[in-house]
């Protein structure tokens, strides 16, 4: 059992959480809870570490936590580190104030713009399902991208792609906040934003810009052939040069005396109303 805060593994393991370049640098990001454990694919898992109390009631074997043990059985049978620490070693790793019992270290997930473009438009091929992206420019708040990430797999996105100004998508409020979509949404980052849209509309996907500007209404639209919306920063919404290259501009109505919703929730409505076309064309 590792019982010291200044044991080396665990300063790693706090350097993960708190510092993007170190998980760049390794690929390698740090998750928590139970349910983000329940659901992590077993191939990228690489350390597990279960506090005293957790290690317990896993060895009871009791309810949810016998499914645990099944899952650590495994992680040990592929040569995963798994670990017992005492209370005050988890809760120094932990980023919440009431740590569940376990973290983990996971291997970074990897994708390509064209894989998931492609991949996209060879499902629409054979099952007529029109693709569906989601195009983030900067957006800056961890829990707004974590809650896209998540709304994004109820609305059957087919993928996200960020500009690199964007949060990082392992920092551990955002993982939190994806409860488990992380896993199964396809994401990747951008150098240049312009020419990610410019492969979407090759691939013939017709990008849609959230813009105040905006002369129709994104519920009067027609989403008949894949789309993609592209959402931009919280505070400043999308940059003129981004926006320009969409095929339209829309806007959600507004009642009262406000002018923009959070991004989180326009971006939500947007993906859910064109994945209500996209299930009555199929």
């Amino acid at each position: 059992m590792i019982s010291s805060v200044g044991n080396g593994r665990i300063k790693r393991v706090v350097m993960l959480r708190d510092k993007s370049r170190a998980r760049n640098r390794e690929g390698l990001f740090l998750a928590e809870g139970v349910k983000m454990f329940e659901e992590a694919p077993l191939d990228r898992l690489r350390e597990v570490y279960c506090g005293e109390g957790f290690w317990e009631r896993v060895q009871s074997g009791d309810g949810i936590y016998k499914t645990i043990g099944e899952k650590l059985c495994a992680c040990k049978d592929r040569g995963t580190l798994v670990e017992q620490v005492s209370e005050e070693v988890l809760k120094h790793t932990s980023d919440t104030q009431t740590p569940q019992g376990i973290v983990f270290v996971m291997e970074q997930f990897r994708h390509s713009l064209e894989e998931i473009v492609e991949k996209a438009v060879r499902r629409e091929r054979a099952e007529g399902r029109a693709p569906l992206f989601l195009v983030l420019e900067d957006i800056q708040d961890p829990g707004n991208l974590g809650t896209m990430i998540r709304t994004g797999e109820g609305a059957g996105v087919d993928g996200i792609i960020m500009s690199k100004g964007t949060v990082d998508i392992y920092n551990p409020k955002t993982i939190r906040s994806t409860m488990g979509s992380l896993y199964r949404v396809p994401f990747f980052y951008v150098q240049e934003l312009e020419e990610a849209i410019d492969f979407l509309q090759e691939n013939h996907i017709t990008v849609y810009a959230a813009h105040l500007k905006g002369e129709r209404y994104f519920d009067e639209i027609v989403y008949g052939n894949g789309s993609a919306f592209l959402i931009g920063n919280e505070g400043k919404g999308l940059k003129e040069t981004t926006a320009d290259r969409a095929d339209c501009y829309l806007k959600i109505p507004m009642e009262g005396r406000l002018e923009s919703l959070n991004a989180a929730v326009a971006a939500a409505l947007l993906m859910y109303q064109a994945a209500g076309y996209r299930r009555k064309i199929k």
